[in-house]
């Protein structure tokens, strides 16, 4: 299954570094954005090494080996009296490297949670940019529609301005406004290409490579409740597991900390080999051995481990106050982020089915009664305006909306059709 996975990923890099003309949908790119991320790659990679740090508490430090050439009557090198042959090997004291090996443990755990929140961050980046591009393209749409309406109305000024049925200054009026909605055109097409631009780099693409779109806004009613939710972020969220496991890690920091007044041990073993008999313990003997052992005395514990173990116990005191300061931000959060969605949802449904197509209706109202010199040009042209904002706040407040949902993602962590 992850061969095949990789293997759609590769072709579906192909496809969009060939200039495919499928367009992604937003699941594609963030697929994309998850496989070619730099910083998802990196989160990925130091996960990876903090995995590697685990078992190598369990080892003990290095043994070391000495050798001496002794009383030599010349020189340190030759005619020496006798060789030594010294090996030794520090021990902890039990139960260190247990407490050593299960906070390097839960170092990696949190690796692990800081890779899954840069995936999830790299994903909402992705959605968000996805969404951006979307509503201008949107955006440039309805100004062309807003472009070919006041057409219409300098058409009809004109018409009314040669049957003298019209001020000047309505003719004018109408091609200022017709002359300003043509050059919002460029500034909406920089802005596209400027969020285009933001997408390749979420993608780790060129600035300027072409990107296929699907490019429409996916206006879905947000079904969850918000205590579900907020359940939910209470034990998926990266930041509130990495809490959890960064109290634990404090608490075997504390415990590791006592330990220190425990000693460690030294274990050796000396082997002499003698090459003088006159110099050697016995006239017979040619090699002694022995075999020798110590360990380390806490004197100085008043100074050096009673500060560590304070200095442990004011640390998970601190990562106690910090779970729980996530956790009422986590909640907090979600609450917000839902009200302020589902506002945005309301607002999107109120203006798609209920004020544009006022306003177009009004607007059709507006031209016959201007036609027909029941209503001034002022009146005209605020009815040509509302059309155009109620249609930009549509896509404003979905844009919204989706934006919305995203952050909610970002806060439960994890997306929300999980």
């Amino acid at each position: 299954m992850i061969a095949l996975m990789l293997i759609g990923a590769v072709a579906l890099m192909a496809g969009i570094d060939g200039h495919a003309e499928e367009a992604l949908s937003v699941q594609q790119v963030v697929d994309v954005a998850l496989e070619v991320n730099p910083q998802v790659r990196a989160a990925r990679a130091r996960w990876l090494s903090a995995q590697h740090s685990i078992q190598q508490n369990y080892v003990p430090a290095d043994p070391q080996f000495l050798f001496t050439n002794g009383d030599s009557p010349t020189n340190p090198f030759a005619n020496n009296l006798w060789q030594g042959f010294y090996f030794s090997e520090n021990f902890q004291f039990p139960g260190k490297a247990q407490l050593q090996a299960d906070i390097a443990r839960g170092s990696a755990d949190i690796a692990r949670l800081t890779y899954q929140a840069v995936s999830r961050d790299i994903r909402a980046q992705a959605e968000i940019a996805y969404y951006q591009v979307v509503l201008d393209h949107a955006l440039r749409k309805l100004n062309d529609e807003n472009v070919a309406a006041l057409q219409e109305v300098l058409q009809v000024v004109k018409v009314a301005y040669s049957a003298s049925q019209a001020a000047q200054s309505d003719f004018i009026a109408a091609e200022f406004n017709l002359a300003t909605a043509q050059q919002q055109a460029d500034t909406l097409k920089v802005a596209e290409a400027n969020d285009r631009t933001v997408l390749n780099q979420v993608l780790n693409r060129e600035p300027d490579a072409p990107l296929p779109l699907q490019e429409r806004l996916d206006l879905t009613a947000l079904t969850a409740r918000e205590q579900n939710l907020a359940a939910r972020a209470t034990y998926k969220r990266q930041e509130l597991l990495e809490a959890a496991l960064a109290q634990r890690n404090s608490q075997k920091a504390l415990s590791l900390a006592k330990l220190e007044y425990a000693p460690d041990f030294l274990f050796g073993y000396e082997y002499n080999n003698w090459d003088s008999r006159y110099a050697a313990p016995c006239a017979t003997c040619v090699g002694t051995h022995n075999f020798f052992m110590g360990l380390n005395l806490p004197v100085f514990f008043w100074i050096k481990q009673k500060e560590d173990v304070k200095r442990a116990g004011y640390d998970l005191m601190a990562a106690r106050e910090d779970l729980s300061s996530v956790k009422t931000q986590t909640v907090a959060m979600v609450a917000q982020l839902y009200r302020q969605t589902q506002l945005a949802y309301r607002m999107a449904v109120l203006y798609r089915d209920t004020l544009t197509p006022l306003a177009q209706q009004g607007l059709k109202v507006a031209l016959i009664a201007y036609q027909s010199a029941k209503i001034d040009f002022l009146t005209l042209t605020n009815a040509v305006q509302q059309t155009n904002s109620a249609k930009v706040s549509y896509v404003q407040a979905a844009n919204q909306f989706l934006a919305g949902k995203v952050a909610l993602e970002q806060a439960v962590g994890e997306p929300l059709s999980q």
